[in-house]
């Protein structure tokens, strides 16, 4: 529907049914006004699988949900760096959505991964800004292919569950901008959700959902966002507040509270009626688009879904070791598989994504497909499950695999012994990673530790895959030959493990995260599990990879990195100019050769490194990547083009993205910690206007004012004279950072008085 037919439509509905529009009809649906046929739209949770519940709405996944294709979690689906297949899995959700009669779904989230204690992380991309933006946008395209609305969530600094109503992230604008924003800004730029989503926290002292700066300054002003913002279930603090600074609509109703006090705020004249009336516009859009977006008819097929599923995580799961190349596995070996998980499959994360699937593929059961008759399949158990593990809709809070089982271990010590290859399946159970929570330190459970250890003292061929959401740590690491990280892989998490445990599949997932090797070396340990509300964000634009390289700190695993059955070779990095201006594009290209035995895919990484910075800067930072199919002995040429934005910083004084001029360094790499080949170029970079002088402006900001050093010169050849000072040095730079301009009266040999002073200050910054 048109612009002026919504507006008409505005006019002739009454101060009551325009504040009804501003909250949902019940937990899923928006409010019908059918006087005037406006339609209600219907939500339903993801992000990774569609959870509509048939009765009993609720927010947490508590009631039984309708069954739905278990998709991987975003957390799975990052490490295959591959934005085509995320698009493909937003297609394949936007299907099911329409069948279901479900016009928004409630995802992704683009949330970055500051700590990797996060209960929710299993809902969130990556810890980086750009990869997480590039997938986040995809998925979005992909649902939006087959007439479905997102809401990309959750929007912003929500990287946190304990306290995720009360906490206040405390975020300097540079670092909100550089990371925390930046994961959303490229997504609601290039993709246009049909909604974003408030989250529950505060920033900076002010509740999301009655945040203006972030919800009109940055989402629309800045940005252009479209749509309309949907607050996060049970979000909104004060309703009217909220409607002023850009929340459109409020979920779930309530008693209806919130639509009460727009009406009391409207009539007592504390609330301008034109912004009901805009926020009501936006609205209606996005309704009557989605509405005239319904596909009659529309079948899922079942089969077609999970074979989607299935090779969207065999295209994420990342082969993290692999000695003596113990994998892949050969069919004829007696092989054990050992662990509760290999058989009741931890597949996905707690809480209000939680999926009812279709089918669930069992580990053990496609293992021992695969073998057939050819060798020979054993099972021991190994650990205590939760009671609840492998159901779908009651939320364990007490994990029973913390117990230790010594039965259990010897029963699968002995079965090991007598086995060519254990494979021991564990993890993190659900009880340890779930939304309103956070995990409270980095190791699997005792029962999964001590089998490890246990087993892998009597089976020297021992090979261990991992289901969990998030980074673990690995004391039992050098004691294993093989080493799976399947994360959280969906309902078809037996089948894609049982490919590439036997080389149906080569692995070629890379880590989007970094896998520490104690909680004690990440950015934010000291004051991430605290009692304290108020979240101070000190490590600033440091978290993930960008901590790790400033720190010299060594890692586990680092970001970007994964292993193949096969090898790949980089040679002929080229870039098209040596020397650009801040607006033109730098194009770069390198051969990916396939130098191993067997095809596979590769994921070519690209950092970008200021060579001698005077702003704070990571050392690198991912700016492009891609993921390239390559046959054994082939080679492809990679080609990247980098724009402005790949080489800038975010100016809170000019409130814009700057360049500084000078030398920056295009890395290419396999990870974050191996570069592979390197190159520079210099950039002619943005003319920075001069901030206004006051008197306890730097020297530093005096003399690097052109006008500012002209006017000033004989004071400062005074200060000169007093300190016998050579700017130039070291000592002279640190002088200048450190001294007011007001010491002048103090200083210099050359008199200034006060008044002098406040009078060349004026005509500067006139």
């Amino acid at each position: 529907m048109d612009t002026n037919k919504i507006e008409a439509l505005i006019k002739e509905m009454t101060l009551e049914e325009k504040a009804s529009l501003c909250s949902g009809q019940d937990h899923w649906h928006s409010k019908t006004i059918e006087r005037l046929g406006i339609p209600a739209i219907r939500m339903s949770d993801g992000p990774h699988g569609l959870r509509k519940q048939a009765q009993g709405g609720d927010h947490l996944g508590l009631n039984k949900s309708l069954p739905a294709t278990c998709f991987p979690t975003a957390t799975t689906l990052a490490c295959s760096w591959d934005t085509e297949l995320i698009k493909t899995i937003g297609n394949a959700l936007g299907i099911e959505c329409q069948a279901e009669h479900i016009d928004i779904l409630l995802g992704p989230g683009a949330n970055l991964k500051r700590s990797p204690l996060c209960g929710r992380n299993f809902e969130y991309f990556s810890e980086d800004p750009y990869l997480s933006s590039r997938l986040a946008s995809k998925y979005i395209h992909g649902l939006k292919e087959q007439g479905v609305g997102a809401s990309l969530k959750h929007f912003a600094a929500n990287n946190q569950e304990n306290f995720r109503f009360l906490a206040d992230s405390i975020v300097d604008e540079r670092t909100l901008r550089e990371l925390y924003l930046n994961s959303f800004e490229f997504v609601v730029k290039e993709a246009q959700p049909a909604t974003v989503m408030c989250a529950y926290n505060r920033l900076n002292g002010t509740y999301c959902s009655e945040n203006s700066y972030l919800l009109t300054d940055v989402l629309r002003t800045d940005w252009g966002f479209e749509g309309f913002v949907i607050s996060d279930w049970g979000a909104v603090n004060k309703r009217s507040m909220g409607l002023e600074a850009g929340l459109e609509l409020e979920m779930p109703p309530g008693n209806f509270e919130g639509d009460k006090s727009i009406i009391k705020a409207v009539k007592e004249g504390k609330l301008n009626e034109e912004v009901l009336d805009l926020a009501v516009k936006r609205f209606l859009t996005v309704v009557f688009d989605l509405n005239e977006a319904h596909k009659e008819n529309m079948r899922v097929d079942i089969e077609k879904q999970h074979e989607i599923a299935m090779k969207a995580l065999c295209e994420s799961i990342v082969l993290l070791k692999n000695e003596d190349d113990i994998l892949p596995l050969d069919k004829s070996n007696a092989i054990a598989v050992i662990g509760g998980f290999a058989k009741q499959p931890r597949f996905q994360g707690g809480g209000s994504s939680y999926v009812m699937p279709y089918q669930l593929d069992s580990p053990l059961d496609e293992i021992q497909k695969i073998v057939g008759d050819f060798g020979k399949v054993t099972y021991s158990q190994g650990y205590n499950l939760d009671s609840t593990e492998g159901r779908y809709s009651d939320h364990p809070f007490s994990s029973a695999s913390d117990e230790l089982n010594e039965t259990l271990i010897d029963q699968a010590v002995a079965t090991a012994e007598k086995a060519d290859i254990a494979v021991i399946f564990a993890g993190l159970p659900e009880s340890y990673e779930t939304e309103g929570y956070d995990r409270l330190h980095l190791d699997i459970p005792l029962g999964h530790k001590e089998l490890i250890k246990a087993v892998s003292q009597v089976q020297k061929n021992t090979i261990v895959v991992l289901n969990n959401g998030a980074p673990v740590i690995m004391p039992w690491l050098n004691s294993v030959k093989g080493l799976i990280e399947a994360y959280l892989g969906g309902q078809s998490t037996g089948s894609a493990i049982a490919n590439i445990l036997f080389g149906l599949s080569n692995p070629c997932g890379k880590l989007a995260e970094t896998f520490p090797l104690r909680i004690e070396d990440t950015p934010c340990s000291i004051d991430f599990l605290t009692e304290e509300t108020e979240v101070k964000y000190n490590e600033n634009l440091f978290i993930g990879y960008r901590y790790y390289d400033a720190k010299k700190i060594e890692t586990l695993f680092p970001f970007g990195f994964g292993l193949s059955y096969t090898n790949y070779a980089y040679s002929n990095l080229h870039l098209d100019k040596d020397r650009l201006n801040e607006n033109d594009l730098l194009t770069v290209s390198v051969d990916i050769s396939n130098i191993g035995d067997r095809a596979g895919k590769e994921i070519v990484q690209l950092y970008i490194q200021q060579a001698s910075p005077k702003q704070t800067r990571p050392i690198k930072e991912l700016k492009a990547f891609t993921k390239i199919s390559l046959e054994a002995n082939a080679c492809k040429t990679v080609t990247f083009s980098l724009d402005k934005r790949a080489f800038a910083y975010y100016d809170v004084t000019a409130k814009d993205w700057l360049i500084e001029s000078g030398e920056y360094i295009i890395h290419i790499a396999k990870s974050s910690q191996d570069i592979i080949l390197s190159s520079s170029v210099y950039i002619e970079g943005s003319k920075k206007t001069s901030p206004l002088l006051h008197r306890n402006s730097s020297f530093a900001e005096l003399v690097s004012n052109e006008k500012a050093y002209k006017l000033f010169e004989p004071y400062i050849e005074g200060i000169k004279e007093k300190f016998m000072i050579d700017f130039e040095s070291e000592r002279g730079k640190s002088f200048l950072k450190g001294q007011p301009i007001r010491t002048l009266i103090s200083y210099s040999t050359v008199p200034i008085s006060e008044d002098k002073l406040l009078a060349l200050i004026e005509e500067v910054n006139r």
